[in-house]
């Protein structure tokens, strides 16, 4: 990993937020995040697809204030929300872009040479494409692992087989990400994950301090 705000990156258990999972189960999403950080929860992708630009900003500066300095707080595709919150003075690490989004290279010329960046990737060529550009690159989101109904337009479903081969071709370190729950931990961690993505697993427990624990125990323990 580059000599950036990443070095010392803790991505093992990650959870990426999901509005409406949580207001379905009558839940702040700010509430949800600090009893998931509670349990082990290592660092938080704020995803806000259809949130406004206000609302947004406003989501950062609220679960900035929960996360203590050892959790990472990365905002996913919009890098004016991220230097927004800076230009405010929150604590956030970085942003993870997709395929679709701005460019690497540009990505990292608006945000400067010591926040995080990570990119979602799913094929060989994008990792590819990805590892041509590593020393912009921080880490990579590699899914989806299992079919996700958080992501209708994600790619096919990988399997840990899947996911394996393409760890393989990373000089990065590497996140899985796609419908995880804890039976999958023990693979993804002898396949070389650097963590694992959640969202469900902890946007719709009922109890996410206990979801957070279980999941953090399983990696922790995982052979």
């Amino acid at each position: 990993m580059s000599q950036r705000a990443g070095t010392d990156l803790d991505l093992s258990l990650y959870l990426v937020t999901d509005a409406a999972q949580i207001a379905a189960q009558g839940k702040s999403l700010t509430d949800v995040v600090r009893l998931a950080v509670s349990g082990g929860v290592t660092a938080v992708q704020l995803r806000e697809k259809t949130a406004s630009t206000a609302d947004f900003l406003r989501t950062v500066t609220e679960v900035f204030t929960v996360l203590p300095e050892r959790v990472s707080l990365f905002v996913n595709d919009r890098v004016d929300v991220f230097l927004a919150a800076r230009a405010l003075g929150c604590r956030v690490t970085g942003v993870h872009l997709g395929q679709s989004d701005l460019p690497i290279a540009l990505a990292r010329e608006l945000i400067g040479e010591q926040p995080v960046i990570g990119l979602s990737a799913a094929t060989p060529e994008e990792l590819r494409t990805a590892e041509q550009q590593a020393t912009l690159i921080d880490y990579l989101g590699i899914g989806t692992l299992h079919p996700s109904s958080t992501k209708p337009d994600a790619p096919a479903a990988l399997g840990i087989e899947g996911f394996r081969e393409l760890v393989k071709q990373c000089s990065l370190p590497v996140v899985a990400i796609g419908g995880i729950g804890i039976a999958d931990l023990p693979g993804l961690r002898r396949s070389g994950a650097a963590g694992a993505a959640v969202v469900s697993a902890i946007c719709t427990a009922s109890d996410p301090l206990a979801a957070a624990q279980e999941l953090s125990r399983a990696w922790r323990t995982a052979q």
